[in-house]
């Protein structure tokens, strides 16, 4: 059975930095997508970033030039590298693995951003 477990949230103050991981555990087959969504208290889940295999990237406008999306094929695994952190960055973040035939979600991290 597959899972992804995210490590990495927390609470942090205004301009700080965070690095959010998510590694797939189980038999899991190549992997094409891997992504990054956030929710917010209130809001419907919205998306953040994603990376293809052969390392192509896409982000937010909302995050673009502070988050940074990047992976490790070998160990199956998802980076997100959040600076200059903002109040309204608080939400609960998920990865998001998808392969041709399969789509994984992590249970979720919460990342708060206040003083």
């Amino acid at each position: 059975q597959v899972q992804l477990v995210e490590r990495g949230g927390g609470l942090v103050q205004p301009g700080g930095s965070l690095r959010l991981s998510c590694a797939a555990t189980g038999s899991i087959f190549s992997i094409n997508v891997m992504a990054w969504y956030r929710q917010a208290p209130g809001k419907q889940r919205e998306w953040v970033a994603t990376i293809e295999r052969a390392g192509s990237t896409n982000v937010a406008d909302s995050v673009k030039g502070r988050f940074t999306i990047s992976r490790d094929n070998a160990e199956n695994t998802v980076y997100l590298q959040m600076n200059s952190l903002k109040a309204e960055d608080t939400a609960v973040y998920y990865c998001n693995m998808r392969s041709s035939v399969s789509d994984y979600w992590g249970q979720g991290t919460q990342v708060t951003v206040s003083s």
